[in-house]
Formats: C-alpha cells, structure tokens, sequence
C-alpha cells in the first residue's frame, strides 16, 4: 500500500511537473506579444525580487520534494487528524494542477478581462498556497529527521517555496495586476 502511495506521488510529480513547465512554454510561444503583460502591475522596483524568489522556489522545491519521498516513512507519518502520508499526493496535485491552471487563465485573463476569469486565478493561486502550506506543515509534523541536514535543507526549500506562493503569487502578485 505505501509503495502505491510513493509511487502515486512520483506519478503526480512528473506529470504535474511537465503540466506547469509545458503550461509556461506554450503560454510565452503562444503570446509573444502579451508575453511580459504577465507581470500585471508588479513595480519593476519589485521583479528582480520576483526572478530570485522563482529560482528559489524551483530550486527549494528538489530537497523538500526528495526528502518526502526517500526519508518520510509513509507507515509512521501521520497529519493532525489521522491524515497520513497519502495527503502528500492529494496536497502536490493541488500545487501542480492549480500552477498548471495559472499561466493561460492570466492570459485570457489579460486578452479578454471578466470578474469569472479573475475569480478562476484568484482561487489557482489560493489552492496552490493552501497546498505548499500544506506541504510545509507535513515537514514540520515530521518526527524522523534524519539526516538532519537533509532536513533542515528541506523545511528552507519548502520556506521559500511558500514565500513565492503564497507571499508573492497569492497576496503580492494579485494586488498589483490591474483588474
């Protein structure tokens, strides 16, 4: 049973994972024109904070990623509640389906602007906050943290994960694009 539940989250990982980048890839090649529009009204003053906290975020997402699949004992890990490791799955899923979602909602969004379109990226960005913070929960909720380093490495990435998805994404991001 928990090899299916690693193995499903390895699944939903690399489709999900391929869904967002592709999502980006057809987003700019399909758009050129509008390509930077993406940006809404995020202040130049703010975008070089933007590119470091993106990389960060993608680098951050490896560690925390590896070491709840290779470290976290799926027998012995239990949420609040009696959840156990098979909410990780459900948690990634929200992440990478919800990001997958952001990228051509935001440019139907910017073509032909309606309150359902800005509803629809409000809500994308809010599950994928509640799913990172999700994820970081279950990192904290870890009991074995061997190796430690590994760990820790991984609360940072998850941190900065969080950082860019909810701070940046759901709360920055939103305030500035012009509705």
């Amino acid at each position: 049973m928990f090899r299916g539940l690693r193995a499903a989250l390895i699944v939903i990982i690399c489709i999900g994972g391929i869904a967002v980048l592709g999502s980006y890839v057809y987003g700019y090649l399909t758009h050129p024109e509008i390509a930077w529009d993406i940006w809404g009204g995020v202040p130049q003053s703010l975008r070089p904070v933007y590119t470091v906290s993106m990389f960060g975020a993608a680098i951050g997402f490896f560690p925390f990623t590896l070491f709840i699949l290779l470290r976290v004992d799926p027998a012995r890990f239990r949420f609040r509640g009696g959840l156990g490791y098979g909410v990780f799955p459900v948690l990634y899923a929200l992440v990478l389906g919800a990001s997958t979602a952001w990228m051509p909602l935001t440019y139907a969004m910017l073509e032909s602007p309606t309150a359902a379109l800005w509803t629809a990226i409000l809500i994308v960005l809010g599950i994928v906050a509640v799913g990172s913070l999700g994820i970081l929960y279950g990192l904290l909720r870890i009991r074995h943290r061997e190796p430690v380093w590994w760990y820790r490495l991984a609360v940072l990435g998850c941190v900065l994960f969080c950082w860019q998805t909810v701070v940046l994404d759901a709360i920055v991001w939103t305030y500035y694009f012009p509705v």
